[in-house]
């Protein structure tokens, strides 16, 4: 027999083999100089806490390394520290997270090093090791996990955009290096963004965030050892689910902070749009508590970009100024606004008379004015014109003139056209719609006709509705005195079936109150009445949703009207009128 495996066979089953190493979690929280990382392989902190591994965080095909939540402990994927987020890999299974020359590596699919812990060697000889902890923390040891020194190098040292508990957040004066939280591009890219969190250089225990790394638009305020807080964040004097610390020695200043319930799923991050936050996961709705937040939307420096205004009362709080379109309309469809605004049709310098400037009333004027002297408003209008980097103009009588030239930022509107001032931003002469202004005298023509037109109108259907009714209102009253022979089968006591006014049913009941109701079946309510000879009935209003018609309400009363037994009440009469149909018993 010929025992030789069948080429076609064995290959199938490398194949199935690699398929299946790519796609399996590393069995523990580690990565070993013999393992490496690749495709949907991950490891998971020993708890099931953490999760790290290639992620994608939009619709392009770019891959990082990152440490999530796993899905166990909360089902919304949420990525809390991300290694390689200026450099992207575009294909995961041929890329490889592993350990080369005592550091932690990843190298793309052309196995160029796109990321690196980038320790001295000489300082980590031996055995290394990576860990993934339950707290999130990612480390880097030489030999076990037993190893109680300092970790060779740790993810907590290097946060990206959220910070854990337990993690220490502050400046280390050893190496003169300050901790820096940096917020995402946009909620697809986790790539560094406009805002930065970061240990106040000129007061330790104060932290400040920064637009562009350079400047600042709010701080923590000094940590108050007494009360436990920073001066200006109100919110952590609430009956707080946390424990916070500061600590400062000569090696170190830093923060840190714990939930007072372990179980409590906890993280601090700086938003793409500008704003610290402080949350909490809600395992029964399955979605993220906002703790505290700071600062306000408007607060944040060009929060909205170029060209855009801000109003903190609004769910979509920026606003492209009137004749502008989003830079990123994705971003915007997102909340980010960073991108701003810009110009339908850019304005072209030299072609001064074919631009012209957009009327905007300003709660608040933009920075970086350049004044210009006592000039008159159209010397002011004219200057900017002739200047092609400017992009604004205002003019007051106390101020004179002032010019912006380049993009103007933080843009605070006023809804109503009453203080402020005006700012006129620069445009083309297409993006400015110009008002039609329409003669008073044909203005009066327009509503003279339309009003006529109106009343014509309504005076037809009026005629037309008191012509019908009255001939549905004689119908109605001849069918039932040719109809109503109730009595005996015609012989001399034949009698005819009283006919009911409406007016006198409507003061019967007194109007049909809910006092004069006495209950109300599956055709209609029926109401306690008191005829003008003070005989008391009961009456009964079909409702019009019955569906019963007039024909089939009249076959009804010459059964009812014939029926004759002691225990059923007497019919009396009815009414029919103006669409009602209505029954009157003893």
């Amino acid at each position: 027999m010929n025992t030789k495996p069948n080429s076609k066979f064995v290959f199938s089953v490398i194949l199935l083999c690699a398929f299946l190493e790519s796609h399996v979690s590393l069995a523990a929280d580690t990565i070993s100089e013999n393992q490496s990382l690749s495709g949907d392989q991950t490891i998971v902190s020993a708890g099931g806490m953490f999760e790290l591994g290639f992620f994608k965080p939009g619709q392009l095909s770019n891959y990082y390394i990152g440490i999530w939540y796993s899905k166990q402990v909360v089902s919304e994927m949420t990525v809390v520290w991300v290694a390689n987020r200026e450099i992207p890999v575009f294909d995961r299974f041929s890329s490889v997270l592993s350990i080369l020359d005592g550091n932690l590596v990843l190298l793309n699919e052309s196995k160029t090093p796109v990321w690196s812990t980038n320790l001295n060697s000489t300082t980590n000889s031996g055995s290394v090791q990576a860990f993934l902890l339950d707290s999130g923390n990612l480390v880097l040891k030489a030999g076990s996990s037993n190893n109680t020194s300092e970790p060779l190098w740790q993810s907590f040292d290097h946060p990206t955009h959220t910070w854990l508990p337990g993690g220490r957040f502050g400046f280390n004066r050893i190496t003169n290096h300050p901790q820096i939280l940096t917020s995402w591009k946009n909620l697809e890219d986790p790539a560094p963004g406009l805002y930065s969190l970061e240990p106040d250089p000129e007061e330790r225990s104060s932290y400040i965030l920064l637009w562009n790394r350079s400047r600042k638009y709010w701080t923590s305020g000094p940590w108050d050892e007494s009360s436990h807080i920073f001066n200006q964040i109100p919110e952590m004097r609430i009956v707080s689910i946390y424990n916070y610390t500061y600590v400062t020695n000569e090696n170190e200043s830093y923060f840190t902070y714990s939930p007072n319930n372990p179980k409590i799923v906890s993280q601090f991050l700086l938003s793409a749009s500008g704003k610290i936050q402080q949350r909490t996961w809600l395992e029964n709705s399955k979605q993220w508590n906002l703790f505290w937040s700071q600062p306000r939307q408007c607060d944040v420096y060009a929060s909205c970009g170029t060209f855009s205004s801000c109003k903190p009362t609004s769910l979509n709080y920026c606003k492209c100024l009137k004749g502008l379109v989003p830079n990123l309309q994705s971003d915007w469809d997102s909340q980010i606004y960073s991108g701003g605004c810009s110009r339908r049709t850019s304005v072209k310098c030299g072609n001064a008379t074919q631009d012209g400037f957009l009327k905007v009333n300003m709660e608040l004027m933009p920075e970086n004015r350049q004044y210009e002297g006592a000039l008159s408003i159209e010397s002011c209008r004219s200057a900017c014109l002739n200047e092609c980097q400017c992009t604004a103009y205002t003019y007051s009588s106390s101020d004179g003139c002032s010019m912006w030239h380049g993009d103007v930022l933080n843009l605070q509107v006023l809804e109503a056209n009453d203080g402020g001032g005006i700012l006129y931003i620069r445009a083309a002469a297409s993006d400015i719609k110009k008002k039609r202004v329409i003669k008073p005298s044909l203005l009066i023509a327009i509503v003279v006709t339309i009003i006529g037109l109106i009343v014509v109108i309504f005076g037809y259907f009026l005629w037309k509705k008191t012509l019908g009714n009255k001939r549905e209102h004689k119908k109605n009253h001849n069918e039932t005195k040719s109809k109503f022979d109730v009595g005996g089968g015609g012989g001399k006591d034949d009698t005819e079936l009283p006919i009911f006014g409406l007016r006198a049913i409507v003061a019967a009941t007194n109007n049909f109150t809910e006092a004069n109701k006495l209950g109300e079946g599956g055709f209609g309510p029926v109401y306690k009445g008191i005829l003008a000879e003070n005989q008391e009935v009961a009456i009964k209003r079909l409702s019009k949703k019955s569906g019963q018609g007039h024909q089939e309400f009249m076959n009804e009363l010459k059964l009812i009207a014939k029926l004759q037994h002691t225990n059923l009440v007497r019919l009396l009469g009815c009414c029919l009128e103006d669409e009602e149909m209505i029954l009157i018993y003893e």
